[in-house]
């Protein structure tokens, strides 16, 4: 076996065929260490090939109000009044540091899906820092 990072599609399927035909190869073996080694090479390539974008905050914001089966009203306490609520899930207010913040903390939203349009409004790199320093604090 010759090992090398996957560059193509059919390398990729390739590497594919390989994985499904030694999948159960026993530890300790060449076949393990080769099924082990093409995993991971199947894994850069995907990462790179496949990246998956975050989702804006709201979706994210909704997704987890529909896994916790909750209503706009049970947001008033991360974002403010009913009004503010509405505002924020219809697009016409944007998330503030406080909000962004209690959202993290209270329904454990990753703070990278949630600041990301506050900090592509930041231009100062050392401010971006700042910034999340601050939510994370």
């Amino acid at each position: 076996m010759i090992a090398k990072l996957i560059k193509t599609e059919q390398e990729y399927q390739s590497a594919l065929n390989r994985i499904a035909k030694i999948f159960d190869a026993q530890s300790g073996t060449t076949e393990f260490d080769e099924l082990e080694l093409l995993i991971k090479l199947v894994e850069i390539y995907e990462e790179e090939m496949y990246k998956i974008n975050a989702p804006d905050p709201i979706s994210a914001i909704k997704f987890r109000m529909e896994q916790e089966n909750l209503e706009n009203k049970d947001l008033v306490q991360f974002i403010g009044s009913k009004s503010k609520v509405s505002e924020v899930l219809s697009g016409k207010r944007r998330l503030s540091l406080n909000m962004i913040k209690k959202l993290h903390r209270g329904l454990g939203i990753p703070l990278e899906v949630l600041i990301q349009e506050t900090i592509s409004q930041i231009e100062n790199s050392s401010t971006k820092k700042n910034v999340k320093k601050t939510i994370a604090s």
